[in-house]
């Protein structure tokens, strides 16, 4: 049983920490604006710092400034309180945790849909346990090494880690 709930927590620090810390983009958005004036006035608000050099942005950086602001204007207090705190963490972050986050979340998003539901689903589990436990699992796992990590992940049932 241990064994099982640190491979999950394993797998779940790996991929699923950064889920929660790096927001997917929406499946299906519109093209990046052409211009400043196609915003929302909302949108325009919010990216005011951008006015000046909106025209100057890559099509790429716009689309990603429109979608963001968008996202943002539909979350609710609560989400939007959240997701500033992971916006603040994520920039506290030295640059080398980022890029490891960033490659977690690629290997997260390149799992079959199936796979990744399972691991959400262990994620959730892990975040429903008392939260001692929680950490007891965590310490038990960082202190494990790379190779002692591997081993209990390839010894565990595929079934049992929440992959087939």
């Amino acid at each position: 049983m241990i064994r099982a709930v640190l491979v999950c927590l394993g797998l779940l620090l790996a991929a699923a920490s950064s889920v929660a810390q790096v927001p997917a983009a929406p499946a299906a958005e519109s093209a990046a604006p052409k211009s400043w004036s196609s915003m929302t006035p909302q949108q325009q608000q919010l990216l005011h710092g951008y006015h000046d050099k909106w025209e100057s942005l890559t099509p790429e950086r716009r689309q990603a400034l429109a979608t963001g602001s968008q996202r943002w204007l539909s979350m609710s207090p609560d989400q939007r309180s959240s997701a500033q705190q992971r916006f603040t963490q994520w920039h506290a972050m030295p640059p080398e945790e980022r890029q490891q986050l960033r490659q977690r979340w690629q290997q997260f998003k390149s799992l079959p849909p199936e796979q990744q539901q399972r691991v959400r689903e262990s994620f959730n589990r892990f975040r429903q346990m008392p939260p001692e436990r929680r950490t007891e699992l965590r310490k038990q796992w960082r202190q494990l090494s790379p190779a002692q990590r591997r081993n209990i992940i390839q010894r565990t049932p595929p079934a049992r880690r929440g992959l087939r």
